[in-house]
């Protein structure tokens, strides 16, 4: 599922229009860069913890030589997934239902009669 994609299926579950959906979904999403671009942890719960760590230098081994080299010091960003979306992805818990709340809301617009043309006046 792509951007787009999550996009559609907000807008068809919530029966928000597809604006309100964009602007949902990419305002959630900068939210969560914002806030962990500023070190703090972000926590949705029965979902994922979206996080900034810093790793320790550390000594490490050449695969090719065998030599030992160190690994210097970084951040790095961690996304966890949490016990309630595990519990769903793997099966031991059911997936929540989506409707097509957008489709049952949205009335299909009425159909207008074609009128037919007259036939061409011959002169």
């Amino acid at each position: 599922m792509k951007k787009r994609d999550l996009i559609q299926a907000v807008s068809d579950h919530t029966g928000l229009d597809k604006k309100s959906a964009t602007s949902a979904v990419e305002g959630t999403i900068d939210v969560i860069l914002a806030t962990v671009a500023k070190g703090e942890v972000v926590n949705i719960s029965g979902f994922a913890k979206f996080a900034k760590i810093k790793r320790p230098a550390r000594m490490g081994r050449n695969p090719a030589t065998g030599a030992t080299i160190k690994i210097a010091a970084k951040t790095v960003a961690k996304i966890t997934a949490l016990k309630g979306f595990k519990d769903i992805a793997l099966g031991a818990a059911p997936a929540p239902k989506l409707n097509k709340a957008g489709a049952a809301k949205k009335a299909a617009p009425a159909k207008k009669a074609v009128a037919k043309k007259a036939p061409a006046k011959r002169r």
